[in-house]
C-alpha cells in the first residue's frame, strides 16, 4: 500500500528517458508489461510513446555540429577532366555563384552549384545524416 501526503503530481519524463524505455521494449525477448513494471508506468503510456516513436513525433533532440571546412583553390581545366567526381566544365561555367562541396564523414560528397537556399540544404543533410 501507498499513501500519498499531499498533492499527487505526474512525473516529468525527459525525452532521452522516454526513448531509452521504448529501446528496452524493442529487444527482442522483452515483455512489454515487465518494463512498464519496471519502470513504474501504465502500459498505456509505454504504448503511447512506442507509437510516437515509430511516428517519428518523439525523437531526441539533434545538437548542431561543426564539421571541418577546407577552401580547396580552384582545379586547372586539364585536371577537371581527369577527375570523374568534378563537375564537368560546362555545369562550372552555368554556375555563376561559385560551388559548394561537402564530404560527409562516411564518404558521401554533396556538392551544390549556383544559388540554393539555406533551408533547402539543410533539408538535403539532415536527411543524408539521418
Amino acid at each position: 500500500m501507498e499513501i500519498i501526503s499531499g498533492v499527487e503530481r505526474r512525473r516529468r519524463w525527459r525525452v532521452e528517458e522516454k526513448l531509452r524505455i521504448v529501446a528496452e521494449v524493442e529487444q527482442p525477448g522483452v515483455s512489454f508489461l515487465d518494463v512498464a513494471r519496471r519502470y513504474d508506468i501504465s502500459r498505456g503510456l509505454l504504448w503511447n510513446w512506442r507509437q510516437q516513436v515509430r511516428r517519428g513525433a518523439l525523437t531526441a533532440a539533434v545538437e548542431p555540429q561543426f564539421l571541418p571546412l577546407r577552401v580547396l583553390p580552384e582545379p586547372s581545366s586539364a585536371s577537371a577532366l581527369d577527375c570523374p567526381e568534378t563537375p564537368s566544365q560546362d555545369k562550372r561555367a552555368n554556375a555563376s555563384d561559385g560551388m559548394i562541396e561537402i564530404v560527409l564523414p562516411d564518404g558521401v560528397i554533396v556538392r551544390v552549384t549556383g544559388a540554393v537556399e539555406a533551408r533547402a540544404l539543410q533539408g538535403v543533410l539532415g536527411v543524408l545524416r539521418a
